[in-house]
């Protein structure tokens, strides 16, 4: 059988408005909200935001995607529109530059809740 990673939990401060934030820019939908707040990224894949309280502490993480050229467009569109910062790696997430590592193309940006997100056409 081969290993396939099936979800992960993503702190937030407001589990319903980190997934919906994630699911608009990333052009996914959310599933129903229960205990976590799910987006199936792809179907192995599924994010499950968590909320924490305002004076519970959380680590900030890294969720690095690859997507194709079409998919990369579209998500740097829906990052512009919405005047998120964006930077070419991850220390200048907001340098408003992409990177063309591996010849493709790549860029960083944080989302509400802190968390560094980052998008590749050419894996890394």
């Amino acid at each position: 059988m081969t290993i396939v990673l099936n979800h992960t939990i993503v702190p937030a401060r407001d589990k319903e408005e980190a997934a919906r934030f994630f699911a608009r820019i990333f052009g996914l939908e959310c599933g129903e909200t229960d205990y976590f707040a799910p987006v199936r990224v792809n179907e192995h894949f599924t994010l499950l935001f968590d909320s924490y309280e305002a004076d519970e502490a959380f680590d900030v993480h890294h969720y690095a995607f690859h997507v194709s050229d079409a998919e990369f467009d579209a998500i740097f569109d829906r990052v512009r529109e919405a005047g998120i910062l964006f930077g070419s790696d991850p220390d200048t997430p907001d340098n408003g530059r992409i990177n063309r590592w591996g010849g493709g193309r790549g860029f960083y940006f944080r989302d509400p809740n802190g968390h560094l997100l980052e998008l590749m056409t050419v894996p890394q």
